[in-house]
């Protein structure tokens, strides 16, 4: 056991449960498996700010698809948002990924040619 873990312990039992340090410390102990889940992989970031950022244009744009003419169009913006964003993630500049991708994606047929577009396997080329 951690030693902050039996901290919590020590004291969520010697603090009124309808104090407001009381219903902290509850929460805490109901929330300490998600809160030390990082622990068990050195490689899981502590703060989710890249994947914040990724979604910011998306967020920002959910106002003007309030306005969108159709259902259709309206999944055709967030699936475009999400090749994008995809694209950023794996360092794929997404100009040249969607230019790459528009060529290919019609002679596409199987399985293996549509995986082969995504943003990790598809070469860019001169496009």
């Amino acid at each position: 056991m951690r030693e902050v873990e039996r901290l919590l312990l020590t004291h969520l039992h010697a603090v009124a449960p309808s104090s407001l340090l009381g219903e902290a410390l509850q929460y805490l102990h109901g929330q300490w498996p998600k809160l030390v889940r990082f622990l068990d992989n050195g490689t899981w970031p502590l703060d989710s700010n890249p994947v914040e950022n990724a979604i910011r244009p998306f967020v920002v744009g959910r106002k003007a698809w309030l306005f969108a003419d159709t259902l259709g169009g309206a999944n055709a913006s967030a699936n475009l948002y999400s090749l994008i964003e995809t694209a950023k993630a794996n360092n794929v500049e997404p100009y040249r990924y969607l230019v790459a991708l528009f060529k290919k994606l019609p002679l596409a047929q199987t399985v293996d040619d549509y995986e082969a577009l995504l943003p990790w396997n598809i070469e860019l080329g001169g496009a």
